[in-house]
C-alpha cells in the first residue's frame, strides 16, 4: 500500500460516485422504466418479476397463474422489444427503483418453514393483510403451495399456516401473495399440530389462574398462565371483540398467553364484509395483528359451519375453549359466551378450588335448564328468576367497546365474581330486580345502581 503525504490527500480521487455520475445513473434508471412501462401487460409483468424482482420462470408462472411455455415466450418476445442496450440497463440499474404498480409488495422471501407453518418477510411498508392467501414457489416441485396469514408481528414478517408441510423449501423461495382473503379453512384434525407449531408448545404447564376481569370467562372457562386459548364462534357473535377485549386487558401482565381466533369466511350472512374489508374492519377497530405485550394472537380461517359438539371437540389440543353463540347474542348477552359448550381444561381436570369448580357446575346446570327447549318460565319463579340473574350478571361492558355502549368498561375480580354467583345460587339476592344485573360490573356496582334508570341499553330477554 502506497502512503501519501497528508498535505496530498486533497488529490487523492474519492470513491464515491461523482454528482454527474449519479446523475447519470438515475436518467438511465428512469429510461429503462419508461421502456419497462411501455411493454404491453402481457410483456410488462414477466418483464418485471424477471429482471427487477430477480423472480424464476417458475415463480413467474405461478404468480401470473400461466404455463411454463408462455413465460418463456413472452420473456423472449419482452428481450426482443426492449432491445439489447435496454436489457443492460433493466438489470443493473433498477433492482433499488419502485414501479408504478404493487409487484413489489406482493413477492416475499422465505424466512423459514416447520412443517406447515411458515414465516416470510415482505416490504414491511405494506405486508400482506391477516387471512391472505399467498403461494409458496416450490421449484424442485415445480408447484405453488398454498397458506394463509395468520399474522403479523412487524417488520414486513408474517407468520402463516401452509395445505401441507413444506419442510424442504430453501429459505429464499419467492413467496406470491394474491391479494385476496382466503376462503380455505384450516383443518380441524391439524389443529393439535399447528398450535402446537405456533405457541411453542404441546401442552401449557398448569399454573395459577389468569384472571381476565371478565365474569363469564373466569368463572366458566378460566385458563392458567402460559395457556392456549381458542375463541370460536358463529357469525355475528363477535368473535374479533372478545379476543380485542382478552388482549388489552391481559397484554400488559407477565405470563404469556396464546391466542387462536377463528374467523369465518366471506359471506354475505356476515355483516363486516358488506363493503368492507376484513383487514378494514381490524384497522379501523385497532386490532393487534401480532404478539402485543405478553399475548400473541393467531387468526386461523373457519369454515364459518356452526360450531357444533363435536366440532368443538376438534379443539381439545387448546386448554380453553371460549365459544361465542350468536343465540345468545341475538338475546342482547354480550359477551355471548355459550357456557354449556365451551370448555377449560381447568374445570375438566379439577384444576381450580373446589369452591370454584362447585360453583361453576352449579350454574352451568342453572342455565342449561333456563335454555333448555320449551322451558317454561313459570315452572319455578324462583329457580328461574336466579337463573335469569346469573344470565344477566355474566354480561359485562367492555373496554374496546366503549365507543359504542357509552358506558366505561368494568372489570371484576374472579373472587368476586365467586362470591357474587354463589349468593345468586343460594338466594342471597332474591331481594334485588333482575334487570340490575345486566350489562354492570361487581355486585357493590349492582347495588349501586339499583333504583336508578338502565339507560345503557335494553335489557336481555326472560
Amino acid at each position: 500500500m502506497q502512503v501519501l503525504p497528508l498535505d496530498a490527500a486533497a488529490d487523492v480521487p474519492s470513491e464515491e460516485p461523482t454528482p454527474d455520475h449519479r446523475l447519470e445513473h438515475r436518467q438511465r434508471a428512469a429510461v429503462a422504466l419508461a421502456a419497462i412501462a411501455e411493454l404491453p401487460d402481457t410483456l410488462r409483468e414477466p418483464a418485471t418479476l424477471f429482471f427487477i424482482h430477480e423472480c424464476s420462470h417458475q415463480d413467474i408462472a405461478t404468480f401470473l397463474n400461466l404455463p411454463l411455455a408462455t413465460v418463456n415466450n413472452r420473456l423472449h418476445s419482452a428481450r426482443k422489444q426492449l432491445k439489447e442496450r435496454m436489457l443492460t440497463m433493466v438489470t443493473e440499474t433498477l433492482h433499488a427503483h419502485a414501479l408504478p404498480d404493487d409487484f413489489a409488495h406482493r413477492i416475499g422471501r422465505l424466512i423459514q418453514a416447520r412443517g406447515s407453518v411458515v414465516e416470510a418477510l415482505f416490504d414491511p411498508s405494506a405486508p400482506p393483510d391477516i387471512l391472505s392467501e399467498l403461494a409458496i414457489s416450490d421449484e424442485a416441485q415445480g408447484r405453488a403451495v398454498a397458506m394463509q396469514v395468520v399474522q403479523r408481528p412487524g417488520g414486513g414478517t408474517v407468520r402463516g399456516v401452509a395445505v401441507s408441510p413444506v419442510d424442504s423449501v430453501p429459505r429464499g423461495a419467492t413467496v406470491l401473495s394474491s391479494g385476496r382473503q382466503s376462503e380455505t379453512p384450516i383443518t380441524l384434525d391439524e389443529i393439535g399440530r399447528v398450535v402446537a407449531l405456533l405457541s411453542g408448545q404441546a401442552r401449557a404447564m398448569v399454573g395459577k389462574i389468569l384472571e381476565t376481569g371478565i365474569k363469564v370467562i373466569d368463572v366458566m372457562c378460566p385458563f392458567a398462565t402460559g395457556a392456549t386459548v381458542g375463541i370460536a364462534g358463529d357469525i355475528s357473535a363477535g368473535i374479533i371483540v372478545v379476543a380485542e377485549e382478552m388482549v388489552r386487558r391481559l397484554s400488559g401482565g407477565m405470563e404469556r398467553t396464546s391466542l387462536f381466533v377463528f374467523v369465518p369466511p366471506p359471506s354475505p350472512a356476515n355483516p363486516i364484509y358488506h363493503g368492507r374489508t376484513l383487514a378494514e374492519e381490524w384497522n379501523k377497530a385497532g386490532c393487534s395483528e401480532g404478539t402485543v405485550g405478553a399475548v400473541q394472537t393467531f387468526f386461523l380461517r373457519s369454515d364459518g359451519e356452526p360450531w357444533s359438539e363435536d366440532r368443538l371437540s376438534a379443539l381439545t389440543p387448546l386448554d380453553t375453549v371460549i365459544h361465542l353463540s350468536r343465540g345468545r347474542a341475538s338475546a342482547n348477552i354480550y359477551p355471548p359466551v355459550d357456557v354449556l359448550t365451551s370448555r377449560s381444561r381447568l374445570l375438566e381436570e379439577k384444576l381450580v378450588s373446589a369452591n370454584h369448580a362447585a360453583i361453576a357446575e352449579e350454574v352451568r346446570r342453572a342455565l342449561a335448564t333456563l335454555w333448555a327447549p320449551g322451558h317454561r318460565s313459570d315452572a319455578d319463579k324462583v329457580i328461574t328468576e336466579r337463573a335469569l340473574k346469573l344470565q344477566n350478571y355474566f354480561t359485562q361492558p367492555f373496554f374496546v367497546a366503549e365507543p359504542y355502549t357509552k358506558r366505561s368498561g368494568s372489570t371484576v375480580s374472579l373472587a368476586d365474581a365467586l362470591d357474587t354467583c354463589r349468593g345468586i345460587l343460594d338466594g342471597h339476592y332474591d331481594d334485588l330486580p333482575t334487570d340490575a344485573f345486566f350489562f354492570s360490573g361487581g355486585i357493590a356496582e349492582i347495588q349501586k345502581n339499583i333504583g336508578r334508570s338502565l339507560s345503557w341499553g335494553a335489557v336481555a330477554v326472560k
